[in-house]
This record gives C-alpha cells, structure tokens and sequence, in this order.
C-alpha cells in the first residue's frame, strides 16, 4: 500500500475486509472524509442512503484507483475526458460518462450516467485497490449538513452508524470536488468546487 504507515495499513485492512463483507466506512479523500461501499451491493448502497438521509434520487458518484478501471464503469469515454483525466487525476475532479450496464440503477438513481474521479489520497485509492472495485465516495455527514474534515467530526455527525472510521487526519483539500459532465456534446459544470473553471478552460477553453 502507497505511503501508508503501518497504523493506517492496519486500518486500511480491516476496512477492506470490511468492504467485502457488505459493509459501510468513512475514510479521508484529499477533498473531504467520504462514505464508501462495494458499489455492487444493493444492501450496502441503501444503508449509505439511510445513514446520511439522503435522497434515494440523487445518484452516488464511485472512486477509482486509475484512470484505467474508467472503461469498468463507462459506457464510453470521450476524448475531452481522457485529457481531464490525464490533467486532474489523481484529483478533486468528478467526471459524469454514459455508465455500463454492469452499473447497477440503484448507484445512478436509474439514470443512464455514473459520476466517477481517481482520489489524490493513498488511503482512498488503497481502499479501491485493495477491494478490487469501485467503492461508492459520497461525502460522510447528513445530507445538506456541512462536509467532515476528520474523523472526530465524522463521529459527530454520523456515530456509530458505520462499521469503521479510518482515521487518516484532517482531509487536506477541504473543497469538494468540481463536477464535470462530459457524457452529452456539451462539456457541462455541474459544480464548481476544488478545481476551478479557469483551470479546466485551460485544457478545453469551450467548457460551459
């Protein structure tokens, strides 16, 4: 595992076994702490659902380990994702493509699109890599409620309705990560968070 000191190995381990077993966790990203589930497991996702009150309509985005797990989960990966991609990943950006069909409805809300990003944090990634799969990365506090940056507020605001914390320090980034959806003609910003509009003009100028 990257980087990782044996504390977080060990945590990291007991997360991933965690993981396989159908169970939910909080663990850091470089933007904000996240929740996560083996994005297969209907049971698992509705928990994720149930803990943060959030509605069943808005669709979970997944976390990859590479850029190469993309072709996984989407259907097709246009030219301007690969270059954003190559740009921003690993990092705060959340690209929007036509999902595979493998993407089970209950992770899209039945929509034909998944929201996907490569984490800049080896404890995210270690978590993907180690569960073999994309785990669910949907921000670890109630819905509406402001994001946790440790995993003293992750406690506060969800206690003990996880299965594991992983506790990997404040999360460095703090701003969530912008949103792309570049699965129509249209590039289009969905949210504008940790990479700014500026920086993504600056790799395709003609972005809405």
């Amino acid at each position: 595992m990257e980087s990782l000191s044996p504390r977080l190995k060990k945590q990291v381990e007991k997360a991933v076994s965690i993981l396989k077993s159908g169970g939910v966790i909080a663990f850091p990203t470089d933007t904000v702490y996240g929740l996560g589930c083996d994005y297969r497991n209907p049971k698992a996702v509705a928990r994720i659902y149930e803990i943060k009150g959030r509605p069943p309509k808005m669709a979970l985005p997944l976390l990859l380990g590479n850029a190469g797990q993309l072709e996984v989960v989407a259907l097709e990966v246009p030219e301007v994702a690969r270059r954003l991609a190559e740009k921003f990943w690993p990092g705060a950006l959340t690209l929007v493509l036509k999902k595979q069909k493998s993407v089970p409805d209950f992770i899209t809300s039945g929509g034909d699109t998944v929201a996907v990003r490569v984490p800049a944090h080896p404890v995210a990634r270690a978590l993907v890599n180690g569960l073999g799969v994309a785990v669910v990365g949907t921000s670890a506090n109630l819905s509406g409620q402001p994001s946790a940056m440790t995993a003293e507020d992750v406690r506060a605001a969800l206690g003990d309705r996880v299965d594991l914390i992983v506790d990997g320090g404040r999360a460095p980034g703090g701003k969530e990560s912008t949103i792309v959806d570049v699965s129509g003609e249209k590039l289009v910003v969905l949210r504008e968070g940790a990479v700014s509009k500026a920086e993504l003009a600056k790799v395709y100028p003609e972005i809405a």
